[in-house]
């Protein structure tokens, strides 16, 4: 699979496009993946759950938090046309079709890809959506997660898809513990759904 190092900011693999067609909340999105980047032609199985198992957000901000080629995001910035989304990833080929795929579906006016470090720190959002970088290891997601969350505005909430296998019931915990309450909306084929709020007690 050449999207081993998809966590890369910039991946090795001779960059190549495949197209890919996903049916999301009752929309199809005709997308670009591309080799380096994760899931390269095809909608992932928790990806495909995330979207299954939930309904779309209604608006507000919203950050898509590792997003790849940008389907998670775009999806929400389709089914929600108030919603503004920013997509973050670290590897830039992911970006870049991530903004392709932005114009490709006429929202690149309230869909932006940026890198982390490129991303307002004072910027605050309503909801985050992740199928997040699990093969990263604890500590670094951890640590993603920690410089994410806070950035929740109060009443908001973090939607993820995490396999069973790769630790989702003790991430689950994991968040409790540290202040974010966290439920698991479903369960499917292996993967969780689970559904992290802000905490009031963690907030400025």
């Amino acid at each position: 699979m050449n999207d081993d190092h998809y966590f890369s900011a910039d991946p090795s693999a001779p960059f190549t496009r495949v197209s890919v067609t996903a049916q999301v909340w009752g929309h199809d999105l005709d997308l670009v993946t591309g080799s380096g980047v994760f899931a390269k032609g095809r909608l992932d199985i928790g990806t495909s759950i995330l979207f299954r198992e939930t309904e779309p957000p209604v608006g507000g901000r919203i950050l898509d938090l590792g997003c790849g080629y940008g389907v998670i995001g775009l999806a929400c910035a389709v089914a929600a046309p108030e919603a503004i989304v920013t997509g973050i990833d670290v590897n830039r080929r992911a970006l870049l079709l991530a903004r392709e795929n932005a114009e490709r579906l006429r929202v690149a006016g309230r869909f932006t890809a940026l890198t982390p470090e490129d991303a307002d720190p004072d910027a605050s959002y309503d909801e985050i959506w992740s199928n997040p970088p699990i093969r990263i290891g604890k500590a670094a997601l951890h640590e993603l997660l920690l410089t994410w969350l806070p950035r929740l505005a109060p009443g908001g909430r973090a939607v993820m898809v995490v396999g069973k296998n790769l630790g989702a019931d003790s991430l689950q915990r994991w968040l409790g513990e540290q202040g974010y309450p966290t439920e698991r909306l479903a369960s499917a084929k292996g993967f969780r759904v689970l559904e992290t709020r802000a905490s009031a007690g963690l907030l400025q």
